[in-house]
């Protein structure tokens, strides 16, 4: 029957995708710690684990991790603000030992291996409900009147302006310290609501609410928190992308008559977070909707919702949040013999603002449940991808490679090239620069065609690639371009091989 049922996804998957694959899509993972499967483990055991979860994420086409650095005003990574994080060793505030940074870490092995590394943090969530004891150093122990307890939670009061600018000073430490491509924050603003259970914020809303509605007072406090938190990554540096994972409805059809056909929990009106007006101030780079329903959810249906953001989107990419476990649990509509991956990255790949998805969570794709890593790898991430461009960040392209030349070396025939020169200002140096190569490989018949992503053979980070043996006398030509920080990609050049 598995074997059926792998077929028959198959069949489909090649069927779905007779079209290339998009040459720029996000194909992100979150690597979460908050369900504590790095606590206590230790160094070597969590960089094993890692490593083995980077090389087939690698190999399965993903593009972006997302680590979760901060789950509960602590770190995973080396902080004078910050206590360590019990989810790294067993009690927080006690370093790891031996001594290592997380973040640090991630970021090298991510890089070296072509992904893009977001660090993912919890901007008000305080203490989680597992957690019994706080360090001496945690804000909440420092500043208690600065927190309030929600179903045996803490949080940072979101009304409370110096809350709202102590996470900026976190994040801005994050972005200052670490060579980080993105800093990514989730839908922990206002808690969850539970029946019966008002928030504690009076006080706060007697001192500060101007007059306002409730609602609208806890709307203005996490817009304008959005508002500072991307002001402090971009002057911090303004390369970096700054993106949200919002809860999978905005509004429901009932509260507003533009909302989706849905009725279950809402970003606006229970969480008091306004993800529409973000996108049209453009005060975030890109938005991941947590749709993580199944198709033919009775109150959140896959496909309404997806559908509505689309329609929704704005002027920002629409990256889809996929639940791997849940896509694979639940039988297809049409084919009931399958699961619904197929037919979600049918909606995924079909809608015009849809640039990518991620995928909830790593561990779920590395562990390939229901085969769901082999269909990424196989077919819908079989060629490589560059990252949606921003030009709202960056527009500039980078200079093209120079003096590709090819060289018999003790390891066979190799490609190398010198990369474009940059700016003489700091900044374009920084943006500017060449940071990965992409080589095309185009046949004596083929026209040179950059948008053809089944051409291209390469995206690396170093300055040449092997080539095959020499051993004929078609005539290939060659093609590689450069992209700099924000994935904007050079012009080509070019040079004919016989092989």
């Amino acid at each position: 029957m598995r074997r059926f049922l792998l077929a028959t996804i198959v069949c489909m998957a090649c069927f779905t995708i007779a079209a290339q694959n998009p040459k720029r899509e996000f194909r992100g993972a979150w690597i979460q710690a908050v369900n504590g499967q790095w606590q206590g483990i230790g160094r070597d055991a969590m960089q094993a684990e890692l490593t083995r979860e980077l090389d087939t994420l690698q190999a399965d086409g993903i593009n972006a991790i997302l680590f979760q650095c901060r789950v509960e005003g602590d770190a995973l990574y080396q902080s004078d603000i910050e206590p360590w994080s019990r989810y790294l060793t067993g009690q927080q505030g006690t370093p790891p030992s031996p001594y290592w940074d997380p973040l640090a870490w991630m970021v090298e092995q991510c890089h070296a291996r072509g992904m893009e590394i977001h660090a993912w943090i919890n901007p008000f969530r305080a203490k989680t409900k597992g957690t019994k004891e706080a360090a001496s150093t945690h804000i909440c122990a420092q500043h208690p009147e600065r927190c309030f307890e929600y179903d045996n939670m803490l949080i940072m009061d979101p009304g409370l302006p110096e809350n709202r600018e102590y996470i900026c000073k976190v994040t801005a430490d994050i972005v200052e310290r670490y060579d980080i491509d993105g800093l990514h924050i989730d839908d922990y603003f206002y808690p969850y609501p539970v029946n019966g259970k008002p928030i504690p914020d009076e006080a706060t809303y007697r001192k500060y609410g101007a007059g306002m509605e409730l609602t609208d007072w806890r709307r203005a406090n996490v817009n304008q928190f959005m508002r500072e938190l991307f002001e402090a990554i971009r002057i911090t540096k303004p390369w970096v992308k700054f993106g949200v994972s919002p809860f999978g409805i905005y509004r429901n059809r009932s509260s507003w008559s533009d909302g989706s056909n849905t009725s279950g929990l809402q970003n606006y009106d229970n969480l008091y977070a306004d993800v529409l007006l973000w996108i049209n101030e453009g005060i975030i780079d890109y938005n991941i909707p947590q749709i993580y329903w199944e198709i033919g959810n009775k109150a959140a249906d896959y496909e309404t919702l997806i559908r509505w953001w689309n329609d929704h989107a704005g002027q920002r990419p629409l990256y889809i949040g996929q639940d791997v476990e849940r896509t694979v649990a639940k039988p297809d509509k049409v084919n009931p013999n399958t699961h619904q991956m197929v037919t979600k990255y049918t909606w995924q790949r079909s809608l015009p603002a849809v640039f990518g998805s991620c995928q909830w969570y790593a561990r779920a794709v590395v562990d390939n449940k229901g085969q769901y890593g082999s269909i990424l790898r196989h077919y819908y991430h079989n060629t490589p991808a560059l990252q949606p461009s921003m030009p709202w960040i960056d527009k500039n392209r980078p200079g093209k490679p120079r003096k590709l030349a090819v060289v018999q070396t003790s390891l066979g025939p190799r490609l190398f090239w010198t990369a474009p020169k940059t700016g003489r200002k700091p900044l374009q140096k920084i943006m500017d620069s060449a940071r990965q190569f992409v080589v095309y490989r185009f046949g004596p018949d083929e026209k040179v065609n950059l948008e053809s992503t089944n051409n291209i053979i390469a995206i690396t980070n170093d300055n040449n690639i092997p080539l095959p043996e020499r051993v004929g006398n078609t005539k290939y030509t060659y093609v590689v371009t450069a992209l700099d920080r924000l994935h904007n990609e050079s012009k080509g050049a070019k040079i004919k091989i016989k092989l």
